[in-house]
C-alpha cells in the first residue's frame, strides 16, 4: 500500500495545490482562505479517490494508475485577465504532474537495483503521467477543457462550457468503455519507453 499510495497522494495533492497556488498569485485567494495551499495531505485527500482506486488498480494489475483528490476551490471571477487566467490556472495542475514525473524518473535513476524504490519509482511515473495526461483531454470539466475554453472566441467558449453538466458522465463513459484507454495508451507507453531510456 506505502509503494502505491505516497506517490498518489502526492501526486493528487501537489495537482491541487498547484492550481490553488497560480490561482492565488493572479488575484484568487479563496484557496489561500480555505487553507488548501498547503503540502499536507490532510487537507486534500479523498479516501476513496486519493487511496482505495489506485491501490485497487495496482492489485488487480491494471495497465494504467490514476485518482483524484478534493478540488481546490477557485473563484474565477477574482482573476484578473480573463480567460487566459483561467487557462493558467488550469495548467498548473498538469504541470506539477509534469514536474513530479521528472522527480520520480530521477529516483529510479538512482534506485539501483532497489526493488522497493524501483516499485515506488514506476507508480509515480506511470501515475503522474496518466493524471497529467488524463486531466489535458478536453471534456470538462477537465483541465484541458479550460485551456481550450481559453482560446475560443467567447460565444463559442459558453456554448462549450454547457458540456460540463454532463461532462463527469462522459468522462466516466470513455472510461468504462475503454475508449479513453485507447487515446491515453500510446501516450503513456512513449512516456514510459522515454524514462525507460532515461534510467537504462
Amino acid at each position: 500500500m506505502l509503494i502505491v499510495a505516497i506517490p498518489a497522494v502526492f501526486a493528487v495533492t501537489v495537482h491541487e495545490v498547484a492550481h490553488g497556488w497560480v490561482a492565488n498569485r493572479l488575484g484568487d485567494p479563496t484557496a489561500a482562505q480555505m487553507g488548501r495551499l498547503t503540502l499536507n495531505p490532510l487537507r486534500h485527500i479523498d479516501p476513496i479517490g486519493s487511496v482505495l482506486v489506485p491501490v485497487a488498480l495496482k492489485l488487480m494489475g491494471a495497465p494504467f494508475m490514476f485518482g483524484w483528490a478534493k478540488p481546490v476551490p477557485v473563484n474565477f471571477r477574482n482573476l484578473h485577465h480573463l480567460p487566459r487566467d483561467i487557462a493558467l490556472v488550469a495548467a498548473a495542475g498538469p504541470a506539477s504532474n509534469f514536474l513530479m514525473l521528472c522527480g520520480w524518473t530521477a529516483v529510479l535513476a538512482v534506485a539501483g537495483h532497489s526493488p522497493l524504490w524501483r516499485e515506488m519509482g514506476w507508480t509515480g511515473v506511470l501515475f503522474n503521467a496518466t493524471i497529467m495526461t488524463l486531466n489535458l483531454v478536453p471534456i470538462p470539466p477537465l483541465d484541458g477543457s479550460r485551456i481550450v475554453s481559453a482560446l475560443l472566441p467567447r460565444r463559442a467558449a459558453m456554448l462549450y462550457g454547457r458540456l460540463e453538466r454532463v461532462g463527469l458522465f462522459l468522462t466516466l463513459l470513455l472510461v468504462a468503455s475503454g475508449a479513453l484507454g485507447v487515446v491515453l495508451k500510446p501516450v503513456l507507453i512513449g512516456i514510459a519507453r522515454i524514462v525507460s531510456r532515461l534510467v537504462a
